[in-house]
């Protein structure tokens, strides 16, 4: 904690006031190292240390101050191998997601190269955002890399192998959020997409995999991976319990993401035809799989055959996630609270689902009330006087 009582990251030591002082203290490895770091700043005077200027002074102590005796030196790659092996095998990361840190370990790898870990300053972190940058990444793919690197620094500081973090000194890419200009369809182009979808051997399958995806807000990880047992008829809901992502089953992308997601009674129907003409309908068989050996559905072949449906359809050009957003919409515009909204769709954020707030219907009724104070002109009223 600092002075006024804010956690600080991880890494950047605390700075706290005694006797008119202040003092710093930080971990290297096991060891806390405490340190004053000068006088308090005298109101009206020079004299002493402003919080920014302490503050300063720390972050240059931290760098300073090494922990006696040697210390292994390693680079970024073995560190970041370490690393992973701890989330990995210690923290149990899901495997997508040690499949992206590993992605992202051989782009920081490919830019510090045999740089020492503890030679690592704040700029050079600054310097591998604005690399990213320019080769165009996204800013949240960068703050999901930097992420990463602090993570890794982290760990690095408790094993002794740096003193500071750095990625802690560094100030981080602004995300402004989601899109908030969204896609998605209305109903006459849901129909006209389901009207399009090709009566060959796959179209039975896509065609209750598009109703599913739009009418109840699945993702498509999750709509591969449902099974017949998720589909709880009696209740009118779908269980959301597992994903297919990158070859492999998992749970849902976070704890929010297990849910049970409202079944519309033409949704329903739809099932209880498609299961009927499918060759696999166990309760543990996949709803949505390959027609032919029951296997997932291949993501690479469901994206083109979507995308061929749109193309004739002649709807505006959406992706497959889309579909996901046009559930977030309607469903907003019949009403429904967005804080159920969040639940249905497994947001873990609210702040997510607030992209379809301008969809639902205005509580205040401010259509009224704007009629109410310029609906009539002063052109109309002159009007209807001189009639």
């Amino acid at each position: 904690m600092d002075s006024e009582g804010q956690r600080r990251a991880y890494g950047s030591g605390s700075l706290h006031v005694y006797r008119s002082a202040w003092y710093g203290k930080w971990w290297i490895g096991g060891r806390q190292i405490k340190r004053k770091v000068g006088p308090i700043r005298t109101p009206g005077t020079r004299e002493g240390l402003t919080k920014s200027q302490a503050e300063a002074e720390l972050r240059r102590l931290i760098q300073e101050v090494r922990p006696a005796g040697p210390r292994e030196r390693l680079t970024i790659e073995e560190a970041g191998g370490a690393y992973i092996a701890h989330v990995r095998d210690f923290l149990e990361r899901k495997p997508s997601t040690v499949q992206d840190y590993r992605s992202i370990l051989r782009q920081l790898s490919r830019f510090f190269g045999a740089k020492s870990i503890d030679r690592i300053e704040p700029d050079d972190v600054a310097a591998y955002a604005a690399a990213r940058s320019a080769e165009g990444l996204a800013t949240k793919t960068i703050a999901n890399h930097l992420n990463f690197f602090h993570g890794l620094l982290g760990f690095a500081v408790k094993r002794g192998w740096v003193s500071t973090n750095a990625v802690a000194s560094t100030d981080r890419p602004r995300y402004s959020g989601p899109d908030p200009d969204i896609r998605y369809l209305n109903r006459a182009e849901v129909q006209a997409l389901l009207d399009a979808v090709p009566d060959d051997r796959f179209g039975p399958t896509e065609r209750a995999l598009y109703m599913v995806a739009v009418m109840c807000g699945l993702r498509q990880g999750e709509l591969v991976a449902l099974r017949w047992r998720d589909v709880d008829w009696a209740a009118g809901v779908i269980r959301v319990r597992r994903n297919f992502t990158r070859g492999r089953f998992g749970t849902p992308k976070s704890r929010r993401s297990s849910r049970a997601v409202p079944m519309p009674e033409r949704v329903a129907r739809e099932l209880q035809r498609h299961r009927q003409r499918s060759a696999y309908r166990t309760d543990s068989d996949l709803v949505f799989c390959h027609p032919d050996t029951g296997n997932p559905y291949d993501a690479s072949k469901l994206r083109k055959r979507f995308k061929t449906a749109v193309a004739a359809s002649e709807i505006r050009s959406i992706r497959f996630h889309d579909l996901r957003h046009t559930f977030g919409t309607q469903m907003a515009a019949a009403g429904a609270p967005l804080r159920h909204i969040q639940e249905w769709m497994g947001h873990r954020d609210y702040k997510t689902t607030l992209i379809y707030a301008d969809y639902a219907p205005d509580p205040s009724q401010g259509a009224r009330w704007a009629e109410a104070a310029f609906g009539a002109s002063v052109e109309d009223s002159d009007s209807a006087s001189s009639a």
